[in-house]
């Protein structure tokens, strides 16, 4: 069916906003509480909660004229250059590369620059909506009651759709989260090749820039897993990670799956020992709610549980 992405409607964008609260001197100096729960070996809650910032918090809606084919990020930059120069958000590319503009729409992490207005608009109740999902202006309301005169639909807009910061992260202002806490997880796991250490040479003494080379279907194992754009949208969307408990993260175990199915890497043993802990791999409940919203298509819970496998073969 063809869409005439010219057309318009008032949409509201619900925006929950984050101030944060002036740090004073001392609070700086001073650092964490010393009766603060430890953190894991992973990062996780402890440190996670132990940076959350003190701030006012509010929403604020913005009622902006958009098509259909508008990107949140084109809404949210619209806010920003005609609206509201205060709303803070992130982003790079805007094409869904970079993975720095995630955040949760409708309650369902997701990158900005990806996330189009037919796609998210949550329609008003009592409301006739076109296949775009915009409101049909000038309809009459099909849900009065048997014997009630018909009235036409006067809803304000043509729905709302509600941005949020991306769940499991501190917030530093309005839209930005924190992410440096899976940062620091997954740099904690060695996110690089590890050889032996020897160098291969040829008969004549010369290094041998073959000694790398992989057949089509050894590289097939993990290429699909070095698309990840490290975005935190699978940690958003883990009820484990995001709950606030204990645990490494999707992120994290994803990087290492990258490894750890490349035939180059001479570390496997030691990458399936480090993950195999309580707040490691264990802590995983193999909901699957990683796998839903990956921007690039990696089926984050299916590569964990190939994971799980290679650590229950590891202790037989």
């Amino acid at each position: 069916m063809h869409h005439d992405d010219s057309r318009s409607e008032t949409v509201t964008l619900r925006i929950h906003r984050f101030a944060p609260r002036p740090q004073r001197d001392r609070d700086r100096a001073r650092g964490g509480s010393p009766f603060a729960r430890k953190s894991s070996p992973f990062g996780d809650s402890g440190s996670r909660s132990a940076r959350r910032t003190r701030g006012k918090q509010w929403v604020q809606d913005y009622q902006l004229e958009v098509r259909p084919d508008d990107t949140l990020l084109d809404c949210l930059l619209t806010i920003k250059r005609e609206v509201d120069p205060t709303l803070a958000f992130r982003y790079s590319c805007g094409h869904g590369m970079c993975g720095s503009d995630a955040v949760a729409v409708n309650g369902t992490p997701t990158l900005l620059c990806k996330a189009k207005v037919r796609d998210w608009i949550q329609q008003l109740p009592g409301a006739a909506h076109d296949d775009e999902g915009f409101r049909r202006t000038g309809d009459v309301d099909d849900e009065a009651q048997p014997g009630t005169p018909k009235h036409p639909v006067d809803a304000p807009s043509g729905g709302t759709i509600e941005l949020a910061p991306l769940p499991g992260f501190p917030v530093q202002r309005d839209l930005i989260a924190d992410i440096d806490s899976m940062l620091e997880q997954i740099t904690r796991l060695k996110p690089y090749l590890i050889a032996d250490g020897t160098l291969a040479t040829t008969v004549d003494g010369k290094v041998d820039v073959f000694e790398y080379l992989q057949k089509p279907e050894q590289l097939a194992q993990y290429e699909t897993l070095t698309t990840c754009i490290t975005c935190g949208v699978c940690e958003g969307a883990c009820p484990v990670y995001a709950g606030g408990e204990a645990f490494i993260g999707p992120a994290a175990l994803i990087n290492q799956a990258r490894f750890v199915n490349d035939s180059r890497d001479m570390a496997t043993a030691q990458r399936l020992e480090a993950i195999d802990s309580a707040d490691g791999i264990q802590a995983c409940q193999s909901v699957r709610a990683c796998s839903r919203e990956c921007p690039v298509g990696i089926d984050v819970g299916e590569e964990i549980w190939q994971l799980i496998a290679k650590v229950k073969e590891r202790e037989v």
